[in-house]
């Protein structure tokens, strides 16, 4: 998976618009080879991400859990720490 690509799912507050968006063109850029399309391509990269920012909207509203809602701040947290021992030398 892309690294720029995170968990949407149980959050408080839920995962905005604009995230499930960046999410989608992230993926469409991987799966693509394209950071920017060409402009003879531009209309199929446009829809490829409406469609995908779709779905991942669709399944997100969708799914249910029982676990409770993960903090932001925390999860953040517990990825910097996992970075810092990852990458110390």
């Amino acid at each position: 998976m892309c690294r720029n690509i995170r968990t949407l799912h149980n959050f408080e507050p839920p995962a905005a618009d604009d995230e499930v968006r960046a999410a989608a063109l992230q993926y469409i850029r991987k799966i693509s080879g394209f950071a920017k399309p060409s402009h003879a391509n531009a209309e199929a990269f446009a829809c490829a991400v409406d469609a995908v920012a779709a779905a991942s909207a669709r399944l997100l509203d969708s799914l249910v859990t029982a676990a409770p809602p993960k903090d932001r701040e925390v999860e953040a947290a517990k990825a910097r720490a996992r970075a810092v021992q990852r990458f110390a030398a």
